[in-house]
C-alpha cells in the first residue's frame, strides 16, 4: 500500500507550479472567454503529445495512400475516426481528473482486472508494433530524400544501421527530457509542437500552390466529406473506368486487388486516429502535470486545439496533395512515355520491382501461380510486357510508391530538389516525434506493470524497449510507408479494450460519487461513448475477420469475453464470502 501511495504521489506532483496554474485559470475565467482561451493555450500540453503520436508515420502513410488509391472520396474517414476518438479521450480525461486516481488501478478495482491488464499489455504491444513504421520511414527519409548520395550509397545493412543509430540517439535523448519531469516535460512538449506545426505548414503550402495553379477541384474535395459506405467493398468511382477497360475475365482480379488495398488503408487511417496506447498516455500525462477536476475544461480545449485541429489539417492536406499528384496517374516510365526531347522516360528504379510483382500476380490469375513461378526471368519479362495496355496502366497506377516518389507531392511548392529535403525532414520529424512519444508511453506502461513510480531506471528501460522496433528498418524490404498498413490492423483490433473499460468506468457511481454526470449530460456521454465503442468494435472484428476468418474471430472474442466474466463472478463471489 505504501508503494502504491508513492506511485500515486509521483504521478500527481511532477508539476511544481500547479497551484499557480490553477489561480491563473480562475483569474482568466473572471476576465472573459478571450483571456481564458489565451491561458488554456499557454497551459496546453497533453493534447499536443497525442498529436505527436497520431501525426506519426502511420497517419502520414495512410493519408498518402488514401489519396493515391481513392482520391478525395475518403475525406470523411479520418475526421470521423478522430471525432469518435476525441469523444473517448474526453471521457477518459473527465474520469481521470474527477477521481485523480491512476487509471489502471481504477479499472482494476472498479471494472475488471482482465480489462485493466489487457489495456496495459495491449498498449505496450501497440507501442512496439507502431514503432516499426516510424523507424522505417525515418531511415528511408535519410537514405532516399535527405542524403541519397551519402547514406543512400552505403551498402545495406550498414547504411540502414547508421540511420537507425542516428534516429535512436535523438529519440532516447528527447525521451529523457520527459522522464526528467518539470522543465523537461515543457521542453519535450515544445519540441512536439514544433514538429507538428512544421508538418501542417509544409502541406498547407503545397495545397495553396496547387490551388493557385488550378489543379485542385475543391468541389470534389467537399463532396468527399460525404460518407460512401459502399466503397468498403467496391473500388473508387474514379478507378472503375480503368478496371472496366481490362478484359472481362480479369476485371475481378483488379477489383479484388483495389478493394483489398483500400480496406487496408482505411483500417490504417482509422487506427492511426486514436490508438489504444494514446488512451494510456493521456490520463497519465494529465496527472503528471498535476491536473484535477478544476482542469477538465482545459483538458477538452487541449484535445481540440492540440489534437483535433492539427490532425484534421495535416491528414486532410496530405490526402489533397497526394490525390492531386498521384490518383489514377500511372507512375512515369512504364508505359513508353517520352520527355520533351523525345527520349524514353526511365521508370524510377525503386518502382520496377513492385510493378513487376503486381503484373506477376495478374499473370498468375491467368496462367496459374505454379506456372508463373516455373517461368525463367526472361520468360516472365516477356509475358508481362505482352500483357494488354489496360493491365499495365492499372499496375503503373497502383504500384506502391516509396518516400522518394511520394516526395513529388511537394514539388509544385518547392521544386524537385527542395521537395525531397522538405519531405525528408517532415517524415523524419514525424518518425522521431512519434517514436519518442511511444518510448514515453512504454516507460509509463512498464512502471505500472511492475508497480514502480514513473521515474528512474524502470521508466528508462521501458522506453528503451521500443528500440526493438528499429530492427524493422533493417529488414523491411517493401516501400516504407506500406509497413503502416499491417501494423495498424493489429493495433486496431486491440482498441475496443480501452473503450469498453472507460465506458464502464464512466458509469461507476461508487468511484465517481458526486462527479458522476447527471441527467441529460449522463445520457449524452453514454450515447456518444456507446456509438464510439460500437464502431471501434465493428472495425476491430472486421479487421480480425479479414485476417483469421469468421470462426476463429468468434473463438478469440468469445474466449476474451468469457475470461472477463469468469474473473468477474469469481471476484464477486470472494467479496460476498468476505462480507458474510
Amino acid at each position: 500500500m505504501a508503494e502504491d501511495a508513492e506511485m500515486q504521489q509521483e504521478v500527481m506532483h511532477a508539476n511544481p507550479q500547479i497551484e499557480r496554474d490553477r489561480e491563473l485559470i480562475a483569474a482568466s475565467r473572471r476576465k472573459g472567454r478571450g483571456a481564458l482561451a489565451k491561458t488554456f493555450l499557454k497551459l496546453s500540453g497533453p493534447g499536443w503529445l497525442q498529436s505527436g503520436i497520431t501525426l506519426g508515420g502511420v497517419s502520414f502513410s495512410s493519408s498518402l495512400y488514401l489519396g493515391v488509391l481513392v482520391g478525395f472520396a475518403f475525406m470523411w474517414l479520418q475526421p470521423l475516426a478522430m471525432i469518435l476518438g476525441i469523444i473517448m479521450l474526453g471521457a477518459i480525461s473527465y474520469v481521470t481528473l474527477s477521481i485523480r486516481e491512476r487509471p489502471l488501478k481504477a479499472i482494476h478495482d472498479h471494472v475488471s482486472p482482465v480489462l485493466a491488464w489487457s489495456w496495459l499489455l495491449a498498449s505496450m504491444a501497440a507501442n512496439l508494433v507502431w514503432s516499426m513504421p516510424q523507424f522505417v520511414l525515418g531511415t528511408r527519409a535519410l537514405q532516399q530524400n535527405l542524403s541519397p548520395n551519402v547514406l543512400g550509397a552505403i551498402p545495406d545493412p550498414w547504411g540502414k544501421m547508421i540511420c537507425v543509430g542516428f534516429m535512436l540517439g535523438i529519440c532516447i535523448t528527447v525521451t529523457m527530457f520527459y522522464g526528467a519531469g518539470g522543465r523537461g516535460v515543457k521542453i519535450f512538449e515544445i519540441i512536439i509542437k514544433i514538429i507538428v506545426s512544421m508538418i501542417v505548414l509544409s502541406f498547407l503550402g503545397v495545397v495553396i500552390t496547387l490551388t493557385l495553379k488550378g489543379v485542385i477541384d475543391w468541389g470534389a474535395i467537399f463532396s468527399g466529406f460525404v460518407p460512401r459506405l459502399r466503397m468498403l467493398s467496391n473500388p473508387a468511382d474514379t478507378v472503375v473506368p480503368y478496371i472496366q477497360a481490362v478484359a472481362p475475365d480479369f476485371q475481378g482480379f483488379w477489383t479484388r486487388h483495389v478493394v483489398s488495398q483500400q480496406r487496408s488503408v482505411m483500417i490504417a487511417a482509422t487506427a492511426a486516429a486514436v490508438g489504444i496506447n494514446m488512451t494510456f498516455l493521456l490520463p497519465y500525462s494529465m496527472l503528471r502535470k498535476g491536473w484535477d477536476k478544476d482542469f477538465r475544461a482545459l483538458a477538452i480545449f487541449d484535445l481540440s486545439t492540440g489534437l483535433f485541429i492539427p490532425f484534421i489539417l495535416a491528414t486532410g492536406l496530405v490526402v489533397i496533395a497526394s490525390a492531386s499528384q498521384f490518383h489514377v496517374k500511372p507512375a512515369e516510365g512504364f508505359l513508353g512515355e517520352v520527355d520533351e526531347q523525345g527520349k524514353l522516360i526511365a521508370p524510377a528504379t525503386n518502382l520496377v520491382r513492385p510493378y513487376n510483382e503486381l503484373l506477376k500476380k495478374r499473370l498468375g490469375s491467368e496462367m496459374g501461380a505454379d506456372k508463373v513461378e516455373a517461368l525463367s526471368l526472361e520468360q516472365l519479362e516477356q509475358q508481362t510486357k505482352a500483357l494488354p495496355l489496360a493491365d499495365r496502366k492499372l499496375a503503373a497506377m497502383l504500384v506502391k510508391r516509396d518516400n522518394m516518389n511520394l516526395a513529388d507531392a511537394l514539388a509544385p511548392l518547392t521544386g524537385d530538389f527542395w521537395a525531397q529535403v522538405v519531405f525528408g525532414l517532415g517524415v523524419m520529424g514525424m518518425g522521431i516525434g512519434a517514436a519518442t512519444v511511444l518510448m514515453t508511453i512504454n516507460g509509463l506502461c512498464l512502471c505500472e506493470l511492475l508497480g514502480r513510480p514513473a521515474r528512474g531506471w524502470t521508466q528508462r528501460i521501458g522506453a528503451l524497449m521500443v528500440s526493438v522496433g528499429a530492427l524493422a528498418a533493417i529488414f523491411w524490404k517493401q516501400p516504407a510507408p506500406w509497413l503502416a498498413m499491417p501494423t495498424s490492423v493489429f493495433c486496431i483490433i486491440l482498441l475496443p479494450i480501452a473503450y469498453f473499460a472507460f465506458l464502464l468506468l464512466m458509469n461507476q457511481k461508487t468511484m465517481l460519487g458526486d462527479n458522476m454526470p447527471r441527467g441529460g449530460k449522463r445520457i449524452l456521454w453514454n450515447v456518444l461513448m456507446i456509438i464510439a465503442t460500437a464502431i471501434a468494435t465493428l472495425v476491430s472484428i472486421w479487421s480480425l475477420w479479414s485476417r483469421i476468418g469468421l470462426a476463429w474471430s468468434i473463438v478469440v472474442v468469445g474466449a476474451f469475453v468469457g475470461l472477463i466474466l469468469v474473473v468477474h463472478f469469481q471476484r464477486k463471489g470472494k467479496a460476498q464470502t468476505a462480507a458474510a
